[in-house]
């Protein structure tokens, strides 16, 4: 459920949406799942603007200059594809547990209540327990990053192939 808060034309504080979300899974059934809360299309954000449109029928993605808002539920036993995206994501687990895999091979578990920083790195979430995870993201529009030598990291997907 989404509770927005906004200013009226005259200045007023009121409710502008309180909704329930659904959720999309774009790769599946018995896969991660995502809600898409809010977003914006500019940074900074302008308050007075028109409420966005809610939509849960794609991946969350900020547009450019933009933020998103989600959350995502992993299920038990479960490992996303490798990906990296554009962004500067602030993720907090609220239920749960989750490892974070680097693309290095480095793995950290992220508990319950504990938070993470991705900055345009390649990772993939694995959840490795009998429950499910529930992970809330914001997500800020990023640069690319440039290597020294110049290569530019763009995003990426890679399916992931076994169980683990």
């Amino acid at each position: 459920r989404i509770i927005v808060a906004s200013n009226s034309e005259g200045g007023k504080s009121g409710i502008a949406r309180d909704q329930e979300m659904k959720v999309f899974q774009p790769f599946g059934p018995n896969t991660s799942s995502f809600a898409t809360l809010f977003c914006t299309d500019a940074f900074p954000v302008n308050n007075f603007a028109a409420l966005p449109p809610n939509t849960t029928t794609s991946i969350p993605r900020p547009s450019a200059h933009g933020t998103v808002f989600t959350t995502s539920d992993i299920p038990p036993h479960f490992t996303s594809a490798f990906h990296r995206t554009s962004t500067l994501d602030y993720m907090v687990v609220l239920k749960g547990q989750i490892v974070l895999r680097l693309d290095d091979g480095e793995e950290v578990t992220i508990k319950e209540g504990d938070t993470a920083v991705q900055r345009g790195t390649i990772h993939a979430w694995v959840n490795k327990t009998d429950q499910w995870c529930r992970l809330l993201f914001v997500m800020l529009d990023a640069a690319n990053v440039v290597l020294k030598d110049g290569k530019l990291l763009e995003d990426e997907f890679h399916p992931h192939k076994s169980s683990q």
